[in-house]
């Protein structure tokens, strides 16, 4: 076998040791455990509850607790909370999940370039990802959907685009501590070139930060998603969670219902990814592996 092959074996026996990890971790498995269920919710929820998140069910602003209000009571058009918050989940995850895919991906990209080859490559980059991390994240999503139009698509592409430098610093970090390491000098010589060392050889090990990374990217997902809704950037005809924040945002103190439950929805999923993400950090670490 040669050395990218027992490369790739090694790293095998370490996510498995991962895994177990990642088990013995009740908060993880916990938070795993919600997100699964917020995902089956999200994914299946609007078609077996049966009622439009657009729809005007009943009058405005009858809270939970009243006789003839839905479950999770109305808000001021007298559109359905629980549909709301059913519904708008599946909107907020695909556009966190897109993005989240989205900014990985550039920054990977970016990164694995400049880490790999160096010199005026890595400086030509890393220029290019400050001149994008010095921009101020909101105000330049607000300049893409303005010049774009507001759309689910337009937005994902607006939060994509303002979230990849970190993962580009990650990526270059990691590919430069693993070119020098002597699997990949073994690749090296034994002819493989630059494309598959970065992909088959160096990637892979460099993969769990990155994946770490990446839960926390769909934190920042949601809650970018969340505030371009809120300010209305967002088009008005997609229930989200952050549009139904927005929307409601008047008639907090009135009729608390219409804003706590879509917050409180942003809330758990969040959390419950970041106790993913605590998770995956723990397991991943070779230092407490070790115990």
């Amino acid at each position: 076998m040669n050395e990218s092959g027992i490369a790739v074996e090694k790293l095998k026996t370490n996510d498995r040791g991962a895994m177990r990890m990642f088990l013995r971790n009740k908060a993880a498995v916990v938070g795993l455990v919600v997100f699964v269920f917020i995902l089956l919710v999200t994914i299946f929820g609007p078609s077996l509850y049966g009622t439009s998140a657009n729809k005007m069910v009943s009058r405005p602003f009858l809270a939970p607790s009243d006789d003839l209000a839905p479950l999770l009571g109305t808000d001021y058009l007298g559109r359905d909370i629980l549909a709301g918050v059913v519904g708008g989940g599946r909107t907020t995850l695909l556009v966190a999940a897109v993005a989240a895919a989205m900014t990985m991906t550039i920054g990977i990209v970016i990164g694995s370039l400049a880490g790999y080859f160096g010199g005026w490559v890595d400086a030509l980059l890393m220029r290019v990802t400050e001149i994008f991390q010095v921009m101020p994240t909101l105000l330049f999503s607000l300049v893409v959907i303005f010049l774009l139009g507001p759309g689910t698509r337009n937005e994902t592409l607006a939060i994509g685009l303002t979230l990849w430098p970190l993962a580009a610093r990650l990526a270059r970090a990691e590919f430069l501590r693993l070119r020098e390491l002597d699997f990949v000098k073994a690749a090296r010589a034994i002819g493989c070139n630059d494309l598959r060392i970065m992909v088959r050889t160096i990637l892979p090990n460099a993969m769990p930060p990155l994946l770490v990374s990446a839960t926390l990217t769909i934190v920042i997902a949601i809650l970018f998603h969340a505030g371009l809704a809120f300010l209305g950037m967002v088009d008005v005809n997609t229930v989200s969670w952050g549009s139904m924040l927005g929307k409601n945002r008047g008639y907090a103190l009135t009729a608390w219902w219409t804003v706590f439950f879509p917050g409180l929805a942003i809330v758990i999923t969040g959390l419950s990814v970041s106790l993913i993400g605590d998770g995956l950090q723990d397991a991943f670490n070779p230092k407490l592996r070790g115990r």
